[in-house]
């Protein structure tokens, strides 16, 4: 989750939370209320953020995944996907292209409409009807027909192989909505969310942005989750330092994203009376990509000699503290088929290195060109890690370094447009499987829109790896697509995070109400 930015989608510590809290409710009733520093605005060039076709960011699919439902999802603790919305889904076929589920007995929508297989497949065709640039569709474009047999019965036949697919409708584009709420071929203004989910949902706006969400336990829900609690509140704040003192004087009950690492380091090394800081894995990364077809860094020992002067620990430390590690691969540590391609290709950083990779190739130096970066997305610390940078380059004396930082709105549109030669981004994991840290960067029609190719990847090693159902047998195939990004360097990894969660004493299930992908949980919530 853009995932994202899809950007995310995603920096941490800053990335790291996502949960909810304790305390009282505007809405009425005894409400767990959460505290997030995400932002959902409707404008011109959005008028549906929240809509399941439009919507591909992690704060986006934190609501999503309360209210819409889909037919399979993570189970506590990780692991493979399990049915939800269906009761059995299964490939039908040893070339992982055809997959079978079969609905729930009695599965309504929170109206009490029944929810049937064309239902289902309404929802999934709309997201590739609608086909929206900046959204999620590249996850479900693999899907060839979809078939509908009998009253329960939902076939999807892809066009390929994808060992991947289950985990693919565990996300909110595969959600189920209803037809009469949600058009066809376009996206649903506004902000409301309906769904046969967990929650019901109720968002509270003010000058066309929403400033509270309140989830309401959905009496009509059947899956596979246990709803652990009857109301929710998502509080949003304008920045971590708000709602930080929101926490203190006891108005939320757990913050979420995002904190700043300065919070999390403070609560680690002097822990306030009441409040208590959970850490839990985390698989959200941060790196630098770049428009390979930029005259500036076109050549990639430009590409090579950064990936050798950039010194990862030291922004890690520096910048993030205990909440982000060096980060030496596009999969992170924690995902099968991880693998130090980075070091293992250059090493410990090496100003010497880098300017013998320039002069082979011939490139005059100092390489002059602007660092982007979004100020307002991946959090606070975002334009320290920037300053770190353009300084650890500017220092080797082969680079000249500006550092400009654009609001995400306009940052977004520049990017994927190439008006950037480098440039930051940030990922939260749409799924955690290796294929959703390679493809998205390397495959066609890929998450970045970046010209770069590699038909080794593309045509042979991403489909590969995606007819192998035992994800760790494919670990070799990973290995070679880190071992491409590491030479060619289209993307240059910097960072991996860890997520912490602070909540008040009291509460229940934070340990379970974020996962390692940073999918918000509400229902494991309960007071003590």
């Amino acid at each position: 989750m853009n995932r994202k930015t899809l950007v995310l989608p995603a920096v941490i510590g800053l990335l790291a939370p996502v949960l909810a809290a304790c305390g009282g409710s505007d809405d009425g009733g005894d409400a767990i209320v959460v505290g997030t520093t995400d932002q959902f605005v409707a404008s011109k060039d959005n008028t549906a953020p929240l809509d399941p076709a439009i919507g591909y960011e992690a704060g986006v699919w934190n609501v999503l995944r309360q209210t819409v439902q889909t037919l399979t999802h993570i189970p506590r603790g990780g692991g493979e996907p399990v049915p939800e919305a269906a009761q059995s889904c299964e490939f039908t076929d040893t070339a992982n292209e055809s997959y079978r589920c079969t609905l729930r007995d009695g599965l309504t929508f929170s109206d009490g409409t029944p929810v049937t297989p064309e239902d289902v497949k309404y929802s999934i065709q709309r997201v590739l009807d609608i086909k929206d640039e900046s959204g999620p569709v590249g996850l479900l474009a693999n899907i060839d027909t979809i078939e509908t047999k009998g009253p329960k019965q939902i076939v999807f036949h892809l066009s390929t192989s994808d060992a991947t697919f289950p985990y693919k409708l565990a996300t909110p584009p595969a959600g189920i909505v209803q037809k009469d709420k949600y058009p066809a071929k376009a996206a649903r203004d506004g902000f409301q969310v309906d769904g046969s989910g967990p929650y019901t949902m109720k968002p509270e706006v003010k000058d066309d942005q929403v400033v509270k969400v309140v989830f309401t336990k959905n009496p009509k829900y059947k899956g596979d989750l246990k709803v652990l609690n009857d109301k929710v509140e998502l509080n949003l704040f304008p920045d971590a330092a708000a709602m930080g003192r929101a926490l203190e004087d006891d108005e939320i009950d757990m913050m979420t994203r995002t904190m700043s690492p300065e919070q999390s380091k403070q609560m680690l090394e002097k822990p306030k009376d009441g409040i208590e800081l959970t850490e839990m894995p985390g698989l959200a990364i941060s790196y630098l990509a770049f428009n390979t077809e930029d005259p500036v860094v076109k050549d990639k020992a430009v590409r090579q000699a950064m990936a050798q002067v950039i010194d990862r620990g030291s922004i890690a430390t520096g910048v993030y503290g205990s909440t982000a590690e060096p980060l030496y691969s596009l999969i992170p540590s924690g995902v099968t088929g991880h693998t130090n391609s980075f070091f293992n290709k250059y090493g410990e950083p090496s100003v010497a290195g880098a300017a013998e990779t320039l002069e082979k190739a011939g490139i005059d130096t100092p390489v002059k060109f602007t660092l982007n970066y979004t100020t307002d997305h991946y959090g606070p610390a975002t334009a320290s890690e920037f300053e770190l940078l353009a300084k650890q380059l500017n220092n080797s004396k082969l680079f000249d370094v500006d550092v400009a930082g654009t609001p995400w709105s306009k940052y977004r549109p520049a990017q994927k447009k190439g008006d950037y030669a480098v440039y930051g981004m940030g990922w939260f994991p749409d799924f955690p499987d290796p294929d959703n840290y390679t493809a998205p960067f390397l495959d066609k029609n890929n998450f970045l829109n970046s010209p770069y190719e590699s038909a080794l990847a593309q045509d042979t090693l991403i489909p590969q790896s995606r007819r192998v159902a035992d994800r760790s047998a494919a670990s070799g195939t990973f290995t070679k697509l880190q071992d491409i990004v590491a030479n060619d360097v289209p993307v240059l990894p910097v960072w991996q995070g860890k997520q912490y969660v602070a909540s008040r004493d009291g509460l229940n299930g934070v340990e379970w109400a974020v996962n390692a992908s940073a999918d918000l949980q509400l229902w494991e919530l309960a007071r003590a």
